[in-house]
């Protein structure tokens, strides 16, 4: 199974978001889990990133070029992808992956996430989505996505293009449990 990381860069953040990214990162070794990721050394993404090496897992960095040209990526990562751009690269880590997992982040992150989202309501992307909710950072994506729904700009069904969980132990099994989405566009371009 491979899995690709959305995270953070900004090394100024709690030390609790740290923790919780050794967490999964380990439980993802343990699991034979590959992973992908921004391809960073610092934040989250370079915890992330030591982590998995440390423990024997295997990780996979893709990043634009010109971040590779500023010494942004992780020296310890082996497994490379470079790309000409930014959305080449979020094209890039959708391909072979068997789950999304977000981990607290900036915008970079949340535009990952909302992209993602997005193709998976259009059925351009199926898998799991999964976002770990350390420190209960995504309590206010909670209530938007909820506001969102209440107030009809999604149905309820959409509910269902993410799962949210709490503590990295449960990440695995969400995206085990995460029922098939089949919804998406049919031949007319309407939504089914």
């Amino acid at each position: 199974m491979q899995v690709c990381v959305y995270c953070a860069s900004s090394g100024q953040i709690h030390k609790d978001y740290f923790k919780a990214t050794d967490h999964l990162a380990k439980e993802f070794v343990k699991s034979n889990i590959s992973v992908v990721f921004g391809g960073g050394s610092s934040g989250l993404m370079g915890q992330l990133a030591d982590s998995v090496i440390e423990s024997g897992g295997k990780i996979k960095g893709i990043m634009p070029q010109f971040m590779n040209e500023v010494e942004w990526g992780h020296r310890g990562v082996s497994d490379f992808v470079y790309t000409q751009t930014m959305h080449e690269r979020k094209a890039k880590f959708l391909e072979g992956t068997d789950a999304l997992v977000a981990l607290p982040g900036g915008t970079g992150t949340f535009e990952e996430l909302f992209e993602a989202i997005t193709l998976k309501k259009l059925g351009q992307f199926t898998k799991p989505i999964i976002i770990l909710n350390t420190r209960n950072y995504y309590e206010p994506f909670r209530q938007l996505m909820d506001r969102t729904i209440s107030e009809k700009f999604m149905s309820e069904e959409h509910q269902a293009l993410w799962t949210i969980v709490d503590e990295p132990e449960e990440v695995i099994s969400a995206i085990i449990n995460t029922p098939d989405w089949k919804k998406g566009l049919d031949d007319a371009g309407k939504m089914r």
